[in-house]
């Protein structure tokens, strides 16, 4: 049992886009609402993003750069807590939060696909070239 469960998390955290979309397609199915369902899969799947890019930065330059992610989470988290103090004059953490966490999946999702299509370039002309 433990070994399928490892199975299925390693699935999802190499592919990101398939928990995605099995996130949609269930919300979609309870839901049958297409706009909470694509958020619901976009605030549920951007842990998976951010594993993901962890894992392919290990894959590729054999080190972990976990604490620049997580410094990067955090820098993105201060400019969005300083931008909605600027706008609004207060903070309203629920708002400040939804952004912040719906921008990291933009930006973890644009990090995965350019890691992805690198990671296979630099195995390909590794594999050429040797």
């Amino acid at each position: 049992m433990n070994s399928f469960i490892s199975s299925i998390i390693t699935i999802f955290l190499t592919m990101p886009l398939l928990g995605f979309f099995m996130i949609y397609i269930l919300n979609k199915l309870i839901t049958k609402n297409t706009r909470k369902s694509f958020h619901k899969a976009l605030d549920y799947s951007t842990i998976l993003f951010i594993l993901a890019v962890h894992f392919l930065f290990i894959t590729i330059w054999e080190k972990s750069f976990f604490w620049w992610i997580f410094l990067v989470l955090i820098l993105i988290a201060m400019v969005f807590v300083v931008i909605n103090w600027k706008v609004k004059g207060e903070i309203v953490f629920t708002k400040v939060f939804k952004g912040f966490w719906r921008f990291n999946f933009l930006v973890f999702f644009l990090a995965y696909i350019s890691l992805t299509i690198f990671g296979i370039l630099q195995s390909a002309l590794t594999f050429t070239f040797s």
